[in-house]
C-alpha cells in the first residue's frame, strides 16, 4: 500500500499520531510499520472502542439455564466400549486431528521461553510438548497411523518453538504430521481510543485470545490442510494441562454416535468460587459463563441432591466437527474487552510504565463458538485423571500440584 494511502486511512480514523517518528526510521523499520498498518482494521477497532462499557444498554439480561451432561464414570462397560470403538474407527481412517494452543511464554513459572518447553519430572524429565507428543505417539500406534498435530504458536514464541522441536528430533513424531501456525494479534488502544505505540516503528498488540484460533486456522491455511487430509473431528486443547488426552476415542465416539457436532469435557468445580467458567445454556444456546461474570446466587446454587446446578467447569478440552468450522467461516467470534496496564511510548518517544490500567485489549473466547450449534455434548470426567494444569510457579495449579496429580496414577502413554 503506498504511503499516502496509509496516511489517508490514519487521518480518517484519527490515528495519524502513529507516523510521528516515521521520518526518523530506516527503510527496514518503515516497511515493518507499513506492513503492520496495512493489516489493521481501523473500522473494527473503532466499533470495539465505541462498545466499551455498553453492556446490555437496553436493560436486557441473558437467560442462563443449566446444560445437561453425560458422566463418563457412569457409562456401562458395554456403552464405553461402543464409544471407544467408534472413536478408534474415526482415528484409523485418518479423520481425526489434534490442535494444541501453545502461544504463551513461561514467564509466570519463572521460565524463559515458550511454555511448552517447560520441564517437569513425571517421573521422567520431560517438557510439556514431549508429554503431549508421547500421548499422540501411543494413540497413533494403536490406530496404525499418525494423527496430524497442529500447534498454534505466537509471534513471540514461534521461532523458539520450531527450533525446540527441531533440536529434539520432533520427539520421534514425523515432522510432516506436525504443523505450526501463528496466533493472530490485535492492536491495543489507550483510554481515548488511540493506537498505542510500543516503539517508534511498532504498534502495541496483544494476542487475540483462545477464540482467535479459528481465524488463525483459516488465515494460515490450516482448515484447507485439514480438508486435504480428510479430517472430520478436531480436538482443541491447551499446552499447560499435563493430563490432557489429545486423542480420546471415548469422547470422539460419544459425540459421533449421539449426533453432536460439538463437544467438550468438564469437571465438577471444587467450590462455588473456583476460578473456572462453567457450562450453561445462554439464551437457549450452548455456552460457558465465566467465573468473573456469574452471579453469587448462580455460582452457589445447588439442586435437591446438594450438587451444584452450575458445577461443570470448562477445562479447555473441546472437540469440533469440521462442519462447525465451515459454518463459522468468515464470521469469527465476538471480542471481549479487558482493561490492562501496559507500557507505551509517549508523544516524545519516551517509554512510560503506568501504575494503573491504561489500555484496552480485545480478546475472543473459544466457548463463544459453541453458540454456532443448538446443542453440544459435554462429557464429565474425573479431575484427578484429566485435569492438572500448570499456570502458577507455586501454590494452586503449579508444577508441584500438577505433578502430584499425574503421579497418582496417570500414565503419559495412556
Amino acid at each position: 500500500m503506498p504511503q499516502n494511502e496509509i496516511r489517508d486511512k490514519l487521518i480518517k480514523y484519527g490515528q495519524e499520531h502513529v507516523l510521528k517518528f516515521y521520518g526518523e526510521l530506516d527503510e527496514g523499520k518503515k516497511e515493518m510499520l507499513d506492513e503492520q498498518l496495512e493489516n489493521i482494521d481501523l473500522d473494527l477497532l473503532g466499533r470495539l472502542f465505541a462498545s466499551i462499557g455498553s453492556g446490555h444498554a437496553d436493560g436486557c439480561t441473558d437467560k442462563i439455564e443449566p446444560m445437561p451432561c453425560a458422566v463418563k464414570e457412569k457409562f456401562s462397560a458395554e456403552r464405553r466400549n461402543t464409544y471407544y470403538g467408534i472413536g478408534m474407527d474415526v482415528m484409523r481412517r485418518g479423520a481425526y486431528a489434534a490442535v494444541t494452543m501453545a502461544g504463551g511464554q513461561g514467564t509466570r513459572l519463572g521460565h524463559t521461553g515458550p511454555k511448552g518447553t517447560f520441564y517437569v519430572d513425571v517421573p521422567e524429565h520431560m517438557s510439556l510438548f514431549e508429554i503431549q507428543c508421547k500421548r499422540l505417539i501411543s494413540r497413533s500406534r494403536e490406530c496404525c497411523r499418525y494423527i496430524p498435530w497442529y500447534i498454534m504458536t505466537s509471534e513471540e514464541n514461534d521461532a523458539d518453538t520450531r527450533r525446540f522441536f527441531g533440536e529434539n528430533g520432533y520427539f520421534g513424531y514425523p515432522p510432516d504430521h506436525i504443523i505450526f501456525f501463528r496466533q493472530l494479534m490485535m492492536p491495543m488502544l489507550d483510554e481515548k481510543g488511540k493506537l498505542i505505540m510500543e516503539d517508534r516503528h511498532k504498534i502495541k498488540t496483544g494476542a487475540d485470545g483462545h477464540g482467535g484460533i479459528f481465524r488463525a486456522m483459516y488465515k494460515s491455511g490450516i482448515i484447507d490442510d485439514m480438508h486435504r487430509r480428510g479430517i472430520e473431528w478436531i480436538f482443541v486443547g491447551g499446552i499447560d494441562n499435563i493430563l490432557v488426552r489429545l486423542a480420546d476415542p471415548v469422547l470422539t465416539g460419544y459425540l459421533a454416535s449421539e449426533g453432536y457436532l460439538l463437544g467438550g469435557k468438564s469437571i465438577i468445580k471444587r467450590d462455588a468460587h473456583e476460578k473456572a467458567g462453567v457450562f450453561c445454556m445462554k439464551n437457549g444456546r450452548p455456552s460457558v459463563i465465566e467465573y468473573t461474570e456469574i452471579s453469587e446466587e448462580l455460582a452457589g446454587l445447588r439442586d435437591g441432591n446438594g450438587d451444584f446446578v452450575y458445577g461443570d467447569a470448562h477445562i479447555l478440552c473441546n472437540m469440533f466437527n469440521i462442519k462447525v468450522l465451515e459454518k463459522m467461516r468468515g464470521a469469527g467470534l465476538p471480542y471481549h474487552t479487558a482493561h490492562k496496564r501496559s507500557d507505551y511510548l509517549d508523544e516524545n518517544g519516551c517509554r512510560m510504565t503506568p501504575d494503573a490500567p491504561n489500555a484496552y485489549k480485545f480478546e475472543s473466547f473459544i466457548f463463544d463458538a459453541f453458540s454456532y450449534c443448538d446443542k453440544m455434548g459435554v462429557l464429565r470426567v474425573k479431575r484427578e485423571e484429566e485435569f492438572a494444569p500448570i499456570k502458577n510457579k507455586t501454590g494452586e495449579d503449579s508444577p508441584e500440584t500438577a505433578v502430584s496429580l499425574y503421579m497418582k496414577g496417570a500414565c503419559v502413554c495412556e
